[in-house]
């Protein structure tokens, strides 16, 4: 078993009113050293899999088929490790 860590985000030609409306508020708040925030999404997964590379590949397919948008976000599969089981 591993454990994949992933991270999707809008991609930089795309608005982000949400990341906006943050640093405007942090802006308000006296953060005045944030110049800009950009929002995101992370993922945790969990995988059955014989190999890093295989667990790497399987998060890799299930960010291009489901968890990211091709047209408007990019991905990152950030780490993968093995999970120690405990019996």
């Amino acid at each position: 078993m591993y454990r994949a860590t992933v991270h999707v985000t809008l991609r930089p030609s795309i608005l982000d009113p949400q990341g906006k409306a943050i640093q405007s508020a942090l802006d308000s708040l006296g953060q005045t050293a944030i110049e800009s925030v950009r929002t995101g999404k992370r993922f945790v997964l969990t995988i059955n899999a014989d190999s890093e590379q295989e667990a790497r590949e399987a998060a890799t397919k299930a960010c291009e088929t489901l968890l990211a948008n091709a047209v408007m976000e990019d991905f990152e599969v950030e780490s993968v490790h093995a999970l120690e089981l405990v019996a």
